[in-house]
């Protein structure tokens, strides 16, 4: 089956976005490893200029919210993601006419249960918190890009009620960015 695998880059206070969206403090360049074994989570513009044909990887599709997705839109991107298949939740945005792009309005959950049993590659989580605060339960790993940055405020890696989800430590590993790459898997799963 599938697994549902949010990979995320994150403050060390825990916030993936500035309070208005943004997240340009991140660090622009991706560290070697990240284009070498997470290339898909890359967007499609930065493909050509870091060498890569057509990347494999482990994703087939990518899920994300609204406000994930407005960025690439606000600057005439449809398809940031053109590699993948990308479904967009919102209940504001009108249908996509990138085929590429499916807009969803209608419950997370229940689209990635269905997804989950399809055939195909592993679905990419790429955002936001509260996207992924509906989708927690059925996340199967987190993998977080912890960044060597304190934000003070911003949007949280997970908006949700207080509902502790444990996680079991599978690997860690230090970039030469300075970002520590931590991947976790659902316990009990």
């Amino acid at each position: 089956m599938r697994k549902l695998v949010y990979f995320v880059a994150s403050t060390l206070d825990g916030f993936i976005a500035a309070p208005d969206g943004s997240f340009d403090f991140f660090p622009l360049a991706p560290d070697p490893h990240l284009v070498a074994e997470w290339p898909q989570t890359l967007p499609t513009a930065a493909h050509r200029h870091l060498g890569l044909d057509a990347p494999q990887g482990r994703f087939d599709t990518v899920l994300m919210g609204r406000g994930t997705y407005e960025p690439a839109l606000a600057i005439g991107v449809t398809s940031p993601y053109a590699h993948l298949k990308q479904y967009v939740f919102s209940r504001s945005l009108p249908p996509s006419d990138d085929p590429g792009v499916e807009i969803v309005a209608g419950d997370p959950t229940a689209l990635v249960r269905e997804l989950k049993q399809r055939p195909g590659a592993d679905i990419w989580l790429c955002g936001g918190g509260e996207l992924a605060g509906q989708l927690l339960p059925e996340v199967d790993e987190l993998v977080v890009k912890l960044n060597p940055i304190v934000a003070g405020s911003g949007i949280p890696l997970v908006t949700r009620g207080f509902d502790p989800h444990r996680l079991a430590l599978v690997d860690s590993r230090p970039l030469a960015n300075g970002v520590l790459l931590l991947s976790y898997a659902a316990a009990g799963r």
